[in-house]
């Protein structure tokens, strides 16, 4: 029993370590795999190959150089680690990865990656070659480039070269062109590879045609389109400017070109890859521009002389010539002058062209000239006296101002007017003169090529002098200046010859000359006149101390009139042309003569009167007043010299008083005058005729408490 059952028990512990065992082997990673081969196709990746292994979900590749591990999970076989470095020896393992962990790592296969691309520089230095330039690839021995068109089409182009750089030639030109290279090392092992375009540049354009407009100085330029070309630049060159147009076009114009210049043009053709060699040159040749210095004569008159400057690239010129009144004529010529027939008077409007085979130069400068203007050809002179001659004539072309001058071979009369028409005065009479009218203008000035006319003038009037013999007879006497002429003497009365004159009476004697040329003006006109009559009355008035009035009637023919007062103290005089005179600075008391003249207007003097008079006596001095009593006054003077009646009046509002002294005296008293009143007091001479003078000083006296005295400007106060 015993037996049995430790048999029992052996047999149940071997089957749990059976059943530990295999539930143990169903629990345990997968195997390792085992790398078939490990090759490099990037230069930055390695690609492995491998048997799948039962039980794995993934595996873990690793890739060791030494410094850096990098691993990659991936799903199956084949796998790829990448992010490595180029034509670097890397160890290579793998696991294998499922739900129990990873496996050990399988043994290390080696592999290389490949070498790194060459980075390229491409361009094109002409239109049918490409240069193809890169950097020196680590561990590369040599390089494979191969160039074909973009497009596909046509053949592929493959060099070898252990240099970084090849040109390939023989392209089209304006194409674009895809660019292949790689390296390799020295197993022969060829490494990434690089891809880039070029385009070659375009050929440059043929087939120019230019175009010119002379009138806006601008030329428009055509070509034939050119293979790949994106846009096009035409240059002008000159030796003083650079002018381009660009465009994307086939035609161009270029603007602001320059008169008398020739441009060298060109046309560039241009793409992404550069442009083209410049086309062969053509040759623009401008208009010439407008001829300068022009020079405008007229000499002789009648005789234009337009000159000018020669200019660049003119190969003829043309002068045109338009006259204001709208004719115009031109003058066709290689050479630099041209000659045109003028009239007086107009303005001309002259501009010179240059010409050669791009056409018209520019209009420059338009010049005027205004020729002299013309002549008075109708001068009609008119001989209005001996020495004024009137001369008319029709307006002319051109004048803007005449002027007539006479000319006698020594003195020169000049006129000047805008009218067509003179007057020429202050001529010499009985004189020969050559007369000429110039017309003149502000431009031009005077015209001197008119023509003179000649004409004398009429004679001189006769200079006379009237004389008069012992027997009163006139006798008329002249000078007789002209050659060949008669003369005329006439006068108021019946002959030349005239007897005795009654006074106041006047004459004129005129006498004139007469020759083929006409008749003078009269002579001056000589009066002859009689003294004039006396007045038939003269008066004396006595107006002041020193001052008479002497007056008289009118006497025929007298102008004016001279009065003289005179005595043994002096003489007083008075002339004038009115029938009375104030004569002054007359002495009181004094016995004078009284001469009166009468003057004619030509000086002819009548002694006509001559008077005594005396002076009236003097004022008396020293007036002086006197209250006698309430209701009288004495006055009280000193007598003056000479013998003289003196009268004392008071004027007052109240009446008139009057005292007459006893003779011999020189106070007077006047009695019973109201009180209360203000007196005017005077003291005059009498004159023999009885007239009381008015012109003595005056006094002032009132009533009142005291009396005022005024003598001279000087005040007295008098107490009663």
């Amino acid at each position: 029993m015993a037996g049995g059952l430790e048999k029992r028990l052996t047999l149940i512990g071997f089957s749990l370590i059976c059943l530990k065992m295999t539930t143990s082997k169903s629990l345990s990673a997968p195997d390792i795999p085992t790398i078939d081969q490990a090759y490099s196709k990037i230069s930055n990746s390695i690609t492995v190959e491998w048997a799948t292994v039962p039980g794995a979900t993934s595996y873990l590749l690793t890739a060791e150089d030494g410094d850096t591990v990098i691993e990659t999970m991936v799903a199956n076989s084949p796998g790829t680690v990448t992010g490595l470095k180029a034509a670097t020896l890397y160890q290579i393992t793998i696991r294998s990865i499922g739900a129990a962990g990873r496996s050990q790592a399988s043994p290390p296969t080696q592999a290389k990656t490949v070498l790194a691309a060459p980075i390229l520089e491409v361009s094109s230095p002409s239109s049918d070659s490409i240069l193809v330039q890169w950097e020196a690839v680590y561990m590369a021995i040599g390089f494979s480039v191969s160039i074909m068109r973009a497009n596909g089409l046509g053949r592929i182009w493959k060099e070898n070269t252990t240099n970084t750089s090849l040109t390939f030639t023989s392209l089209e030109a304006g194409t674009l062109y895809t660019i292949k290279a790689y390296a390799w090392n020295a197993n022969g092992i060829p490494g990434d590879d690089s891809t880039c375009n070029q385009r070659t540049s375009p050929r440059a354009p043929a087939n120019i045609q230019v175009s010119f407009d002379s009138g806006a100085l601008k030329a428009s330029f055509s070509w034939v389109p050119t293979e790949g070309a994106f846009n096009y630049t035409v240059m002008a060159l000159s030796d003083s400017s650079e002018l381009s147009c660009s465009t994307t076009f086939s035609s161009c114009t270029i603007s602001s070109l320059q008169c008398g210049t020739e441009y060298l043009i060109s046309v560039l053709a241009s793409n992404d890859a550069g442009s083209s060699k410049s086309s062969s040159r053509v040759t623009l040749k401008t208009v010439a521009c407008a001829p300068g210095r022009v020079i405008i004569q007229e000499d002789p008159p009648g005789h234009l002389s337009v000159a000018w400057s020669n200019v660049d690239l003119g190969d003829y010129y043309v002068a045109f010539v338009k006259s204001d009144d709208g004719l115009e004529v031109h003058c066709n010529t290689s050479l630099t002058q041209c000659d045109f027939l003028s009239e007086c008077g107009f303005t001309y409007f002259i501009s010179v062209f240059a010409y050669n085979k791009a056409g018209q130069s520019p209009l420059g400068d338009i010049f005027n000239y205004t020729t002299a203007p013309c002549c008075p050809s109708d001068i009609s002179p008119v001989l209005v006296s001996s020495d004024r001659v009137e001369i008319v004539w029709s307006p002319v072309r051109g004048a803007e101002l005449y002027e007539t001058k006479a000319v006698d071979g020594h003195n020169v009369v000049e006129c000047n007017d805008t009218a067509p028409a003179c007057t020429l005065s202050a001529l010499e009479c009985d004189t020969k003169y050559n007369i000429t009218v110039y017309s003149f203008s502000e431009v031009r000035g005077s015209n001197m090529s008119c023509t003179s006319r000649s004409i004398t003038t009429a004679p001189c009037s006769p200079e006379i002098n009237v004389s008069k013999d012992a027997s009163s007879m006139i006798k008329v006497h002249w000078r007789s200046t002209n050659d060949g002429a008669t003369y005329t003497c006439s006068s108021t009365g019946e002959s030349c010859t005239m007897g005795a004159l009654p006074c106041g009476s006047v004459f004129s004697v005129t006498a004139v000359a007469e020759t083929q040329a006409g008749r003078s003006l009269p002579s001056y006109s000589v009066p002859l006149e009689t003294v004039p009559c006396c007045p038939a009355g003269l008066t004396i008035t006595q107006i002041t101390q020193s001052v008479i009035n002497v007056s008289w009637t009118i006497g025929m023919v007298a102008q004016t009139y001279v009065t003289v007062l005179e005595s043994h103290t002096g003489q007083s005089k008075c002339h004038t042309h009115q029938n009375h005179c104030l004569l002054g600075c007359i002495t009181c008391g004094v016995n004078y003569t009284v001469a009166l003249k009468a003057i004619s207007a030509t000086g002819l003097t009548a002694d006509c009167a001559h008077q005594s008079y005396s002076s009236s006596a003097c004022c008396p001095l020293g007036v002086k007043l006197y209250r006698l009593g309430p209701d009288g006054i004495r006055v009280h003077w000193q007598a003056s010299r000479g013998s003289a009646n003196y009268s004392t009046d008071l004027y007052g509002s109240k009446g008139i008083f009057t005292c007459a002294p006893s003779a011999g005296l020189s106070f007077c008293d006047v009695t019973e005058i109201p009180c209360g009143d203000v007196y005017t007091v005077m003291v005059s001479p009498v004159a023999e005729t009885g007239l009381k003078l008015t012109f003595c000083p005056k006094k002032i006296y009132s009533g009142k408490s005291y009396i005022f005295l005024y003598i001279s400007k000087r005040k007295e106060m008098i107490k009663p």
